[in-house]
């Protein structure tokens, strides 16, 4: 069609004035993070997703958000899809460590930006994604067993531990086990007698509890568990056999939730190490770096603290999670 003049005229007459100006369609579309989730799993991870939903609305991010119910297989076609809508970032949080390299080259492939949030990924090619915030499992693990070994030095004979670990393969799991060995290792009156998952979750965390009691009775000196809403599963277990916990068995947890706090000031939770689920504010911050070309460090390492039963009643009116 042969435009005139006056048909020109009409058609920019039809075009909002702010369309016409420079960088106004950068203005108008907003930036797009394409988040995958690991689930729902415990009180920690509802706080998590809680963080980063109300930190896109207040950053003016537009958030795609998917909820991968602990199985990997679900964060890669959410991923997939993400490249598919041609999102601006991917961020996730990996169920597991290994797997991902084809659907992280996918990404690479599409020039999409790639967030490790709370959880690492098994990989040689550092390039597949841009940094991994979150916080240090093996420092926290390392933690749980300074703790210990400073609670139990006067013991005389052996201090008989059981351990609730994480999902398996998932990275929390792997490292809070590894700092916690390396830790009680240098002392040999400590062996862990029962090691089994119960993949994060409050009722496996009971009924992992309820086989290690009918295996080993009162043989138990000590609980670690690899999160706090295991160790609130084990807590039931424990009193369910005529037990009382933190007395007759000392438990050790990480997260410091809410849910472990009101355990502590019951008297039944010896001591949380903390682990910050409030990631949200820091990941739209790097986000927004990394659309603008900023260089952004490889890792972000969250600080966080120890609170041991006797700190917990002072300290649960500061706790946002």
């Amino acid at each position: 069609m042969k435009m005139n003049r006056r048909t020109v005229a009409a058609a920019l007459a039809s075009v909002p004035v702010a369309a016409l100006l420079p960088g106004a369609a950068w203005a108008q579309k907003p930036l797009v993070l394409g988040f995958s989730q690991v689930g729902a799993e415990s009180e920690w991870r509802t706080a998590n997703t809680e963080s980063i939903k109300s930190a896109a609305k207040e950053a003016g991010i537009e958030l795609k958000f998917s909820d991968a119910q602990q199985k990997q297989e679900n964060q890669i076609k959410a991923i997939r899809s993400f490249i598919a809508q041609k999102v601006d970032v991917i961020a996730f949080s990996p169920v597991v460590e290994s797997g991902w390299e084809p659907v992280l080259r996918e990404a690479k492939a599409a020039k999409i930006p790639v967030v490790l949030t709370d959880r690492a990924v098994n990989t040689k090619d550092t390039s597949l994604y841009v940094t991994f915030m979150g916080s240090d499992f093996v420092e926290e693990g390392r933690k749980a067993g300074r703790w210990l070994v400073e609670k139990m030095k006067d013991t005389k004979g052996e201090v008989n531990i059981v351990e609730l670990q994480g999902t398996v393969g998932s990275a929390p799991a792997i490292d809070r086990k590894k700092g916690f060995e390396e830790v009680i290792k240098a002392d040999p009156k400590f062996k862990i007698i029962r090691s089994q998952t119960g993949d994060f979750t409050r009722a496996k965390g009971k009924e992992v509890m309820e086989a290690f009691l009918k295996a080993e009775g009162k043989k138990i000196n000590v609980l670690y568990a690899h999160n706090d809403d295991m160790a609130i599963g084990a807590i039931q277990a424990i009193e369910e056999a005529g037990m009382k916990p933190a007395k007759d068995i000392v438990i050790i947890s990480i997260d410091a939730v809410k849910g472990a706090f009101e355990a502590m000031i019951a008297g039944k939770l010896n001591v949380s190490v903390e682990c910050s689920p409030l990631l949200g504010p820091q990941l739209m911050s790097a986000v927004k770096d990394i659309k603008a070309g900023k260089a952004v460090p490889k890792r972000i390492v969250t600080e966080e603290g120890i609170f041991p039963m006797e700190v917990a009643a002072k300290e649960f009116p500061n706790r946002k999670y």
